[in-house]
């Protein structure tokens, strides 16, 4: 049967060594790839870029903003969810070239869902530790025990939330750096969990991003006070995500804007300014996910 003709006249073994042949193709040109990874992994260790981020250096917009131009490319038949979990795989196997890549990652149950957004996003062969609670992950984080903390998304009003922690501007706080998943999860992956990933690295724009923004008031501002206040400083509000009291005298928010914000930005400055405001922190931000949009087969040329 291997020699049946096809109907342009190939036979099945002229194609399976046309796919032999394209097989060894990606081998070679992943290997080019590694080789490159190590010469960026030289120069990182020359300029010490590494020393401080818990291993590695992460780059989540730049892998985001290659993870789009591939989808703009991606025309053929290859569904384009599968090829970002693909290159996800590769990022974290060339990353790991580059120095130590583990992860700490908020699991309160077996089969929450984290460690499997987790390893969908940082690779399925990356060392995770897994912590019952939040405040291991953000602590293991900050001091570079790790490289990547994957922790629940804030509901609101939530009696002990996270994100508290990362309101401080020392240079070991963690950052929130992604959002996942990051192109929807798969069956039996979690199914309508999202997490924020945090680290120790700078968030850099893509131009569709989100910005996370915390800020600490006077207890008795109501929502709508702070939405007109941010309003006013001139940030695009998207959402206030959560809130949280401390002792009587002082609320903290959670915000989210619809941009890429600056830790420097001239507007949380002007946030800061206001005497019901008593600090204004970026702490992080996040390429937008795909969309499912985004990721539907492309139209066929006409």
């Amino acid at each position: 049967m291997t020699g049946e003709s096809t109907a342009s006249g190939e036979t099945l073994d002229d194609l399976r060594r046309a796919i032999d042949r394209i097989d060894d193709s990606i081998l070679d040109l992943l290997n080019e790839r590694a080789a490159l990874g190590a010469r960026i992994a030289a120069a990182k260790r020359a300029s010490d870029d590494a020393g401080s981020y818990g291993g590695v250096v992460l780059r989540p917009g730049r892998e985001m903003e290659i993870l789009r131009r591939l989808l703009r490319r991606a025309t053929g038949l290859f569904p384009k969810a599968v090829i970002i979990r693909m290159w996800r795989e590769m990022f974290a196997a060339l990353i790991s070239l580059q120095g130590s890549m583990s992860m700490a990652v908020y699991m309160p149950a077996r089969g929450a869902g984290y460690l499997e957004l987790a390893r969908d996003t940082y690779g399925s062969l990356t060392p995770a530790s897994p912590w019952q609670t939040t405040a291991p992950v953000v602590r293991a984080v900050a001091e570079g025990e790790v490289s990547v903390g994957v922790l629940p998304l804030p509901r609101f009003e939530e009696s002990n939330p996270w994100w508290p922690m990362l309101f401080f501007e020392t240079a070991n706080t963690p950052r929130i750096i992604s959002r996942l998943p990051l192109c929807g999860p798969g069956p039996g992956r979690g199914d309508g969990v999202e997490a924020f990933a945090i680290g120790r690295m700078p968030v850099e724009p893509t131009g569709h991003d989100r910005s996370l923004v915390a800020i600490e008031t006077t207890p008795d501002l109501s929502r709508g006070a702070v939405r007109t206040l941010v309003e006013s400083s001139g940030l695009p509000l998207l959402e206030i995500m959560d809130s949280h009291t401390i002792g009587e005298e002082r609320r903290q928010y959670l915000l989210e804007i619809s941009e890429y914000v600056a830790a420097d930005d001239a507007r949380i400055a002007k946030l800061a300014s206001d005497h019901q405001v008593g600090r204004a922190v970026v702490i992080g931000g996040y390429a937008v996910p795909f969309t499912t949009d985004e990721l539907a087969p492309s139209a066929p040329s006409a």
